[in-house]
C-alpha cells in the first residue's frame, strides 16, 4: 500500500479535534506555569508527550480488529503483572507518595503510572469477552445474559482490587469502563434494572459509612484517610479553606472571577497550585470565562459525538464495543474533571484528557484514540457498504 492510499484511509475529522485540544493544552499549561511553582517548562514536556502520543497512534493503527482481538488478553496479563509489580517494588523505582504507590520512576524518563495503560487494556479485554460470549450463545436467555455480566464482572475486578487503595479515581474509571460496556453488551433490562437499583443502593450506603461511620470503612476496606478528606472538603469547602479544602475554594474563586469573557490570556490573579494538572480547567475558566469553558467542553462533545458516529457505522462488533470502553473512558475523565473544578463532584485526582499535563495519561489516552483511528485506517473500504466484512 503506498503513502496516498494510507493517507486516504487517515481519519482527519478526528486529527482536528486532536489538534485543537493540542492548542487549548499548551496555551492553558503556559498560562498555568506562569505561577512560578515550578522552573520547568511543561509546555515543552506536554509537546514532547502529544509527539510520543503521535508515534504510539502510528504503531497501533496498523493492527486491525483481528489483532487487537487477539493480543486482548495477553495485554490484560501484562498490565495485571504492572500491577502487582508495583505494589511489591522497592521504593527506589516505585515510590510512596501521599501514602500510595502509583508510579514506578524510571531514570531518564520518568513518572510512569501502569494504571492508565490497564485501563485501555480493559477495554480491550472486555470488549473480546463480549464479542466471544455473543459469537457461542447466539440465542440470548436470562442464564447467558447472567454468565455474560459475571465474566465482565469478574475481569474488572482483578485490577480493580489493585488500584482501589491506591488510586481511587482510577478505580471509579475502571468501573464507568464496565458500566458503559455492559449497558452496551445487550444484557436484558430485566437484569440490569435491579442491578443498577441495587448499585445505587449501595453507594448511598457507602456515602453514609463515609460521613458517619468511616472507622468502618478504613478498618474493613482500607479506605485511606486523605480519601475521605476529599469528600469532606467537597462537602463544605470553605470550612477546609486552609487545608485539604484549599484546591476547590481556589478553583472556584479562578473560575467565578473569569465570568463570561475571561480575564484574557496571562491575566491570572488567583494563585492554584499544580493547576497546570488536575486544575487546569480553572486556568480556562479564569482566563476565557464561560465562553472560553464552554468551547473546551464542546470539543469534547464533538470527540465523543464523533466516536459514537464510527462506532454505529462499523459492521464489526468487536469495534463497536472498543469505541463504547473509550467513550465510557473519555467521558468519565471530562465529567470527573469538570466536575470537581466546580465543585459538583468530589476530587479524586483525574486528569483532563489531552489537556492536563502528565505523560501516563496522555499515553493512555492516545493508546484509546488510537484504537478509534484503526477503525478508518483499516476498515474504510467497506464501512459504507451494506455486506458484512
Amino acid at each position: 500500500m503506498n503513502s496516498q492510499q494510507q493517507s486516504s484511509r487517515l481519519d482527519y475529522g478526528l486529527m482536528l479535534i486532536l489538534l485543537m485540544l493540542f492548542v487549548v493544552s499548551c496555551v492553558a499549561i503556559y498560562s498555568a506555569q506562569t505561577t512560578g511553582q515550578y522552573d520547568t517548562n511543561f509546555v515543552i514536556r506536554q509537546i514532547v508527550w502529544y509527539v510520543v502520543g503521535v508515534m504510539i497512534i502510528a504503531l497501533i493503527i496498523r493492527f486491525d480488529s483481528d489483532q487487537l482481538h487477539g493480543m486482548a488478553w495477553y495485554l490484560y496479563g501484562f498490565g495485571i503483572f504492572l500491577l502487582i509489580f508495583l505494589i511489591v517494588a522497592p521504593s527506589s523505582i516505585a515510590p510512596t507518595i501521599n501514602g500510595a504507590k502509583n508510579w514506578f520512576v524510571l531514570p531518564g524518563i520518568g513518572s510512569i503510572q501502569p494504571s492508565e495503560f490497564m485501563k485501555v487494556f480493559l477495554v480491550l479485554t472486555l470488549s473480546r469477552v463480549m464479542v466471544n460470549h455473543h459469537a457461542k450463545n447466539p440465542i440470548k436467555t436470562m442464564q447467558s445474559d447472567w454468565v455474560l455480566l459475571l465474566k465482565l464482572g469478574g475481569i474488572t475486578a482483578v485490577p480493580l482490587m489493585l488500584v482501589v487503595r491506591q488510586d481511587l479515581g482510577t478505580s471509579l474509571v475502571m468501573i464507568s469502563i464496565l458500566l458503559g460496556l455492559i449497558f452496551v453488551s445487550g444484557i436484558t433490562w430485566k437484569i440490569l434494572l435491579p442491578l443498577f437499583g441495587s448499585a445505587g443502593a449501595l453507594i448511598a450506603f457507602v456515602f453514609y459509612m463515609v460521613l458517619w461511620q468511616p472507622a468502618v470503612l478504613e478498618k474493613y476496606l482500607g479506605v485511606r484517610q486523605y480519601q475521605f478528606d476529599r469528600i469532606y472538603s467537597w462537602l463544605d469547602p470553605y470550612n477546609y479553606e486552609s487545608t485539604i479544602g484549599f484546591h476547590l475554594t481556589r478553583s472556584l474563586l479562578a473560575i467565578g472571577s473569569g465570568q463570561t469573557m475571561g480575564k484574557g490570556f496571562g491575566y491570572r490573579e488567583v494563585y492554584l497550585p499544580e493547576s497546570h494538572t488536575d486544575f487546569i480547567f480553572s486556568v480556562i475558566g479564569e482566563e476565557y470565562g464561560f465562553i472560553g469553558a464552554s468551547i473546551v467542553v464542546s470539543l469534547f462533545f464533538v470527540l465523543i459525538y464523533h466516536i459514537t458516529k464510527l462506532s454505529l457505522n462499523t459492521k464489526i462488533p468487536y469495534y463497536s464495543y472498543v469505541c463504547a470502553g473509550v467513550i465510557a473512558m473519555i467521558t468519565f475523565h471530562a465529567f470527573q474533571n469538570i466536575g470537581m473544578t466546580i465543585g459538583l463532584l468530589p476530587i479524586t485526582g483525574i486528569p483532563l484528557p489531552f489537556i492536563s499535563y502528565g505523560g501516563s495519561a496522555m499515553m493512555g489516552n492516545m493508546m484509546a484514540i488510537a484504537l478509534i483511528f484503526s477503525i478508518t485506517f483499516n476498515e474504510r473500504h467497506y464501512m459504507f457498504s451494506s455486506d458484512q466484512p
